[in-house]
């Protein structure tokens, strides 16, 4: 079929004939194809929003005959990524059967489990609450999304009517209704009371619409939203000013940054009594506009109306009563300002736990805010890691654009709070929250970490990473800083890591780094103070310079990085931990190595001062010792392998080997090594120990501590 390009205003055209061509015959492709087009575009529907189905002919494994299957997106997907192992494929007619044991609203959980007795593909996706809502409606494609623009309509207080003029009754209405089983007989109520109709409108919820052909699917839904996207823009400012007005003006956006990056550690704090959050911040012009505005106050305790949106943002956001140009620097101060307000959002989370709770609920979960709004600078949200936080600003994004259409055409309404407990608290979601992966032994913890662009940083950040961390990567070659940003992209994605160049022996590199761990993620947990350099030569060839620069790098560098990061510790009041990578020279004599190894002795001594001090706040210091790691190391490419091997009187290709003879196990010291050191400290075992040292080095005696 020869498919016309369509011009839209307000959605993407992403259908490319030549790719949709070559899944011609393959119904369950086309719908991943088509999921993950729509998936694309944010304006359609948000991560893990909405879900999309076919339905076309298969065999029947066991009676070999030709019968009815639907493919829909299971449980916990996300169209936009969606393969075929995110699908649950079910028989059509044993999904249609199922109305015969239906008993009614009071037993819809129950239904849920009898979607296992309809499976086709024993390794499908478990099916998700909304499988009936496709089933029942015998359209071959059919996608349910969330666009902020139809929301907008649903969640007017007209929005029914609305939708009847805007589309001359070819969308239908179905009120707001908890998905499930009872909401697919409703939708197909509505069908056979409306034949002909291109869609539903869910009241406070969402969209459905469909096609024969996935083409004809697609199609339909961007005309629908466009329709609706149009009939906003062509509302806005007709009514009154968006959102009453401007209430207060922005700060400039230096600004701005400087403001969330004092803050968010604090926030982070407060946020995190229950789990240790990752926070994410956003100043994205939308998220200004309604938190500089007259209305603000009036609509933000109204909280959400799509379940997607409150499941991932609590059903209301906190608002700080804080001027734009706060005085941040007196960190006391602005917690003993903050700290009423955070006992008022938990108290008024439980009152509304306490006040809908039915016998059966699940115990109350976290009542501290996800959503922070700080007028005049932007919005924090904060969740058990970054992808969570930032999805639930996203979310939060598409709340304000549904209030903001809403607002311009009727009247915006939220659901109701019993209704809105009844999601959250939803036994369903409970069992989905259950049957999460258990947190990694990093979970919920940010590492700073110096010098890790390559070699033993590099490692660090690679285990902390693994186990679960966010990590910012820092470096002073931006060279080398790219490629470790590109290949940690390419297996740990955007969510996991920052970037920053960092010298450590410049102040304000490394008020910059704070700042970056600040804004990307709330804060940090650990600093591990990794950046390092060594130059052996003999007393008479050490110049001034030499040993300038080791004690900048190695010592005050290490002293800076701390200062810097224990301020952020103590605003987050979370204890923490410090790691010093030191060496094995710091407490071997060897030849060579005035500078260097005085330096890495100083770095030792300056560790256990550190420990001593900073215990009060349960902030951790320790000390990993290292020994000869060659491995991917700038050290070993330069003059230090030539003059360690002329001290030693072998020649450079021979120093692995020589280094490993000289130690009690006869080992190869790898940066992997010492990365597992680094975790033994941090990975939640060793919470009670400080002050310590931990020898990597294949067991040297001179450097044993006694």
């Amino acid at each position: 079929m020869k498919t016309a390009v369509k011009q839209f205003k307000h959605v993407s055209y992403l259908w490319d004939e030549q790719k949709a061509a070559a899944l011609a015959g393959d119904e369950v492709g086309l719908l991943i194809y088509r999921s993950n087009l729509l998936g694309a575009d944010l304006r359609l529907t948000n991560y893990g929003g909405g879900n999309t189905s076919c339905k076309a002919v298969a065999k029947d494994p066991l009676t070999g005959k030709e019968t009815e299957i639907m493919w829909v997106k299971g449980s916990g997907g996300d169209i936009g990524t969606l393969k075929r192992s995110g699908l649950a494929a079910l028989y059509v007619d044993r999904l249609q059967s199922l109305k015969n044991v239906y008993r009614g609203l009071e037993f819809e959980d129950e239904m849920v489990e009898l979607f296992n007795h309809c499976i086709y593909d024993l390794a499908s996706k478990a099916p998700s609450i909304d499988t009936p809502l496709h089933g029942f409606l015998p359209f071959n494609h059919i996608d349910h999304l969330h666009p902020d623009a139809a929301i907008a309509i649903a969640a007017a207080k007209d929005g029914k009517k609305i939708t009847q003029e805007l589309f001359n009754g070819t969308i239908g209405w179905v009120e707001w209704q908890r998905p499930g089983f009872d909401l697919g007989l409703k939708l197909r109520q509505c069908l056979d009371k409306n034949p002909g109709i291109r869609g539903i409108m869910l009241g406070s919820h969402g969209l459905f619409t469909w096609g024969d052909t996935a083409y004809e699917s697609y199609i339909n839904t961007l005309e629908v939203i466009e329709r609706c996207a149009q009939y906003l823009e062509d509302n806005y400012g007709k009514k009154s000013l968006v959102f009453g007005g401007e209430e207060l003006k922005s700060l400039a956006k230096a600004k701005r940054l400087d403001q969330a990056s004092s803050l968010a550690p604090i926030l982070r704090g407060f946020c995190s009594g229950y789990t240790r959050m990752i926070g994410h911040f956003t100043d994205d012009d939308r998220v200004l506009e309604f938190i500089n505005s007259k209305d603000l106050d009036r609509l933000a305790p109204l909280g959400t109306s799509c379940p997607d949106h409150f499941l991932r943002t609590k059903i209301s956001p906190m608002v700080l009563n804080l001027k734009p140009e706060e005085d941040l620097t007196d960190v006391k101060a602005i917690k003993e300002k903050l700290s009423p307000a955070f006992d008022e959002y938990r108290a008024l989370y439980k009152a509304y736990y306490e006040t809908c709770k039915h016998p059966n609920s699940p115990a109350m979960r976290d009542p501290n805010p996800v959503v922070i709004l700080y007028p005049g600078v932007g919005m924090f949200t904060f969740a058990k890691d970054k992808q969570t936080a930032r999805v639930a600003a996203e979310f939060y994004i598409n709340a304000i654009n549904v209030m903001k259409g809403a607002e311009a055409v009727s009247e915006y309404t939220s659901l109701p709070r019993q209704e809105a407990f009844n999601i959250e608290y939803w036994l369903l979601e409970e069992a989905k929250l259950k049957r999460m992966p258990k947190p990694k032994a990093m979970s919920g913890k940010i590492a700073l970490i110096t010098g890790s662009a390559g070699g033993i940083g590099k490692a660090i950040a690679k285990k902390f990473a693994e186990e679960g961390a966010c990590i910012i990567l820092s470096d002073n070659d931006p060279e080398r800083l790219k490629e470790a940003e590109e290949e940690f992209n390419m297996t740990f994605g955007k969510d996991v890591f920052a970037t920053v160049l960092l010298d450590v022996t410049n102040t304000g590199h490394i008020e910059s780094s704070m700042k970056t761990a600040a804004l990307s993620f709330g804060g940090v947990d650990i600093i591990v103070n990794n950046a390092g350099l060594s130059i052996s030569k003999s007393i008479e060839d050490h110049t001034e310079k030499d040993w300038d620069i080791l004690y900048d790098v190695l010592v005050k560098g290490q002293f800076l990085m701390t200062q810097a990061g224990v301020a952020i510790l103590r605003k987050q009041a979370l204890g923490g931990d410090v790691l010093n990578i030191v060496s094995k020279n710091a407490l071997v004599s060897g030849p060579n190595n005035a500078g260097y190894g005085s330096a890495k002795a100083a770095q030792l001594h300056l560790s256990r001062l550190n420990a001593a001090e900073l215990g009060a706040d349960k902030i951790r210091v320790n000390v990993i010792n290292p020994d000869a790691v060659i491995a991917d190391s700038k050290i070993w490419a330069g003059a230090w392998a030539e003059g360690r091997a002329k001290a030693y009187g072998v020649s450079v290709q021979e120093l692995p080997a020589f280094y490993a003879k000289r130690t009690l196990l006869n080992e190869i010291i790898l940066p992997q090594d010492i990365a597992n050191a680094c975790f033994a400290f941090v990975g939640g075992l060793l919470n009670k120990s400080t002050g310590n040292m931990l020898n990597v080095d294949g067991g040297v005696a001179m450097a044993f501590g006694r």
